[in-house]
């Protein structure tokens, strides 16, 4: 059986993707996030290579992430850990599955826990960014409570809104500098609460293009103007009680939720554009 005799760094041009790499699908965004990633900590898990049927090429059987991203990022040369021996399609299918589960990413929980804790160290969400090289939208999503203004916190004390509401109105209410005008967000977050995800949703990205639209103005658009298509899936009840506790953890609906998973999922696969 093959195993690692050494770990090297390898020239990105004597590399080639094997066939057995268990994600045979377009990495879309996930390559831009990983690169961040990898800018902020360096590579935290060499690729994994053997001898390519030529001679003068390596063939990575698990990484094929990790070296886009390097390619991305301009580099050179990517540490790798080397078989002793070249294995077959189906051995290197096998190695790349079970290294991607060894390798599985924290549960939803453990990464808001993660980066609340660094939020309440570094004290800003740009800081745990340059930190975890996380994306923006992914800290400041995770970082709820803590990130509020005085006034929005208010609101959710009283029960006015709930807190996901209070940080859309919030980041709606953002100028071109990223600092939310308190006047404009509380105002958001009063029209916003018994509005749709899908409402709320065109009110931040209508406010994000354009910021100096009257709010009375925007909140009209995305009552109006936001279009839906409703869809049905049959899960089974092991997804539906997962659907369930995620909706509530959010504090929304199970039909909300569910459209939230399902954008969050083609964003991440290149399918649609945030």
């Amino acid at each position: 059986m093959a195993k690692i005799v050494e770990y090297r760094d390898i020239p990105l041009d004597h590399l080639v993707i094997g066939k057995g790499q268990v994600r045979t699908e377009s990495p879309g965004k996930e390559i831009e996030d990983l690169a961040m990633s990898i800018e902020a900590q360096g590579l935290l898990q060499p690729i994994v290579v053997c001898a390519a049927r030529d001679s003068q090429k390596w063939e990575i059987l698990t990484g094929q992430r990790r070296f886009l991203a390097h390619k991305q990022l301009g580099r050179e040369v990517i540490p790798a850990a080397v078989l002793d021996e070249r294995v077959d399609e189906g051995q290197a299918k096998a190695i790349s599955i079970t290294e991607n589960l060894i390798r599985r990413q924290l549960s939803g929980k453990d990464l808001k826990d993660g980066i609340l804790y660094l939020y309440n160290i570094y004290g800003s969400v740009v800081d745990v960014v340059k930190a975890t090289g996380l994306p923006r939208t992914k800290v400041q999503d995770y970082v709820k409570y803590p990130r509020l203004l005085p006034e929005l916190k208010k609101m959710v004390d009283d029960g006015a809104v709930d807190v996901n509401v209070a940080l859309r109105a919030q980041d709606a209410a953002n100028d071109d500098n990223g600092i939310p005008d308190a006047e404009v967000a509380v105002e958001l977050a009063q029209e916003m609460a018994p509005m749709t995800g899908v409402q709320r949703k065109k009110v931040t990205k209508e406010r994000r293009e354009h910021p100096d639209r009257p709010v009375d103005e925007v909140i009209e658009n995305a009552k109006t103007g936001a279009k839906v298509t409703q869809i049905m899936a049959t899960v089974t009840q092991d997804v539906h009680a997962g659907l369930q506790k995620f909706a509530k953890e959010e504090g929304t609906n199970q039909d909300e939720a569910a459209a939230a998973l399902i954008e969050e999922a083609l964003v991440g696969r290149g399918f649609l554009e945030e």
